[in-house]
């Protein structure tokens, strides 16, 4: 197993890669209402189309030390840092769904909406439409394919509860909590319910746990006040894969305490 495990880890890991070069691109373009397939990637400074040779995940800019072949003017390390960060998670996950291939399939689908949201929400401070809104009938295609009836019924549960209480708190906290936020709640909480329930209560709890821990120390910093508008949604995605990847045993833990 462990054997197979590290060979579906390296595999997903370079899908990853690519992955990541890809979501560069739709993090970018989506917010501008431009195409992702065309046109062809280009050098956003002297607008050169980027060579296929060039355009190689991480390898390329490294080969070009961070410099446009053809301008020379810098290239944000935020490329190459999302491809490497793409494929690390793609590696974890190919790691932990091993041996469940279209689980596999679901939390690699998750993952790569997960990445472009965060980016797209640090950016604009929106969750596009055009990306939450059709995971819910890919995922779920992809978990019903996959996953057993329990944790069916946990995911179908989990989205529910999820999105009903983001929404609860956007109606009665006006500002506080935005729709995309609320969109994304259903996403999450089916991905996380489907793997257990403590893996949902961690990912809900530490959502918001991290959004306050950053907003403290933004406010230390003196880089935010009380009332700044933070994107939520890196939050809800960071502690969502944290709960998914392994930290889900708190939830249990909490879970196992209510019931002792």
């Amino acid at each position: 197993m462990n054997e197979m495990s590290a060979v579906v880890a390296i595999l997903a890991g370079v899908l990853g890669l690519c992955i990541g070069s890809f979501v560069n691109v739709v993090a970018y373009r989506v917010p501008r209402g431009e195409s992702v397939i065309n046109p062809p990637s280009a050098c956003p400074d002297c607008g050169t189309w980027i060579r296929t040779r060039h355009n190689v995940p991480v390898l390329g800019w490294l080969v070009l030390r961070g410099r446009c072949y053809d301008c020379d003017l810098p290239i944000s390390a935020r490329y190459p840092t999302v491809e490497a960060a793409t494929g690390l998670l793609f590696a974890l996950v190919g790691w932990h769904f091993a041996g469940q291939p279209m689980l596999l399939a679901a939390y690699l689908s998750f993952a790569g909406v997960a990445v472009a949201l965060t980016l797209i929400d640090l950016d604009v401070h929106r969750l596009p439409n055009v990306l939450v809104l059709p995971a819910y009938p890919v995922l779920a295609l992809l978990l019903a394919l996959g996953a057993g009836p329990d944790a069916l019924v946990r995911a179908a549960a989990g989205a529910l509860l999820l999105f009903g209480f983001f929404l609860a708190v956007a109606v009665l906290a006006r500002g506080g909590i935005g729709l995309g936020d609320v969109k994304l709640a259903g996403v999450v909480g089916g991905m996380t319910a489907a793997v257990s329930w403590g893996a949902f209560l961690t990912s809900a709890f530490g959502a918001f746990l991290l959004g306050a821990v950053v907003g403290v120390l933004l406010m230390a910093k003196g880089s935010a006040q009380r009332r700044t508008a933070l994107p939520f949604g890196p939050f809800m995605l960071v502690a969502a894969w944290a709960s998914i990847l392994g930290a889900s045993g708190i939830g249990q833990l909490y879970l196992q305490h209510l019931s002792a």
